[in-house]
């Protein structure tokens, strides 16, 4: 396991804190109440491991395969529906939405090989990421990428507690299926948007793992 880039500074910031209030608590606290200097050792640790978890990156056997597309993202699903697209599209797509919980890892990969021909940032609202809405009025960045088998768009969405997207693709650009395109903070969405017809392989409320689990198979 190792610790995404993105979390180097705020771990930092962490485990100043950290320090800070262990030390007063034990200058201020230990000889009187010496029970209340645990308790802030015991929360304050459990909170800087959960940031430290939260960035991390476990080591994983990626799926790769040209006629599959794996999940950009760790998390459960929570919507597989026929939807109109307003944003890229402009017609009819199945829509496939993971939800990335805090505790899940929020490195998001490619789904497939292929060149990005759409990348979109959008401000927005943080409606909780489960929200109907979340996909259309959200914070959240799309990207569509293109090959031999068609073409897909996936957006990260904020979430209420999703201050900050991260997202490494640019126009024009070639892509390696499972490779890095992104990050979220703090809890997220991510829609992946597929051609009519194609064969999606995950259910709903199936727990998949980002750069693992295929997600649909191009037919």
């Amino acid at each position: 396991m190792t610790i995404h880039r993105e979390g180097y500074k705020t771990i930092g910031i962490t485990a100043l804190i950290f320090g800070v209030l262990n030390l007063a608590s034990f200058y201020f606290f230990s000889a009187a109440t010496p029970w209340l200097t645990w308790l802030i050792f015991i929360v304050t640790l459990g909170l800087g491991l959960f940031i430290v978890s939260f960035f991390r990156i476990p080591n994983r056997v990626l799926t790769i395969d040209d006629n599959k597309i794996v999940c950009p993202a760790d998390g459960k699903v929570v919507v597989i529906e026929e939807i109109t697209d307003v944003e890229y599209f402009k017609d009819k797509r199945i829509q496939v939405s993971i939800f990335m919980s805090p505790a899940n890892v929020h490195v998001n990969r490619n789904p497939m090989d292929g060149e990005v021909v759409y990348n979109q940032y959008h401000k927005g609202k943080y409606l909780v990421a489960w929200h109907p809405k979340s996909s259309t009025e959200n914070e959240r960045w799309s990207v569509a990428v293109r090959n031999v088998h068609g073409t897909i768009l996936y957006k990260q969405i904020a979430g209420a507690l999703a201050k900050r997207i991260c997202n490494y693709t640019k126009v024009g650009e070639q892509v390696k299926q499972c490779n890095e395109y992104g990050f979220i903070k703090f809890g997220s969405r991510v829609d992946v948007l597929l051609p009519v017809g194609t064969k999606v392989d995950v259910q709903l409320n199936q727990v998949v793992k980002g750069g693992v689990t295929v997600l649909a198979s191009w037919s």
